[in-house]
């Protein structure tokens, strides 16, 4: 079948409220652009490696259990990243990966901003958002 992979800008989103505060400027927002992310249907959420989580300076939520293709284990969730992805914007949760490990998108964020998939031309596609349909439900 092949897989997906796209590239997202993730971003430190209480640096941004900070910015909006007038506490620190705008360039020292926390920011790195992740290029050939893997597209992860069968992840929950947003997976970063350690150092990437360090780079920006994202703040521990919690400590979880998990399932993984390798059995149980823990997991330490990241609050307050920010993804860019295909014009579309939101802030997420993310699951700690091991330094350098490939990042994986999940399913949450997907369908939070509005993305599916094309599998047929491997590639993650906008669903619609205008005045006449959206891919939004309430």
């Amino acid at each position: 079948m092949g897989k997906i992979t796209t590239t997202i800008a993730v971003t430190n989103r209480l640096d941004e409220g900070l910015v909006e505060r007038g506490v620190i400027s705008a360039q020292e927002v926390r920011s790195i652009t992740l290029k050939d992310v893997l597209v992860d249907t069968g992840a929950t959420t947003l997976c970063l490696p350690a150092n990437v989580i360090s780079r920006l300076g994202l703040s521990l939520l919690k400590e979880v259990d998990i399932a993984t293709a390798t059995g149980l284990g823990k997991a330490r969730i990241f609050q307050d990243a920010k993804i860019s992805l295909l014009g579309r914007e939101g802030t997420f949760e993310c699951v700690e990966l091991p330094s350098g490990a490939d990042p994986l998108l999940g399913v949450i964020p997907l369908e939070a901003l509005g993305i599916e998939l094309d599998l047929q031309n491997q590639r993650p596609i906008l669903l619609p958002m205008n005045p006449t349909t959206s891919y939004l439900r309430i």
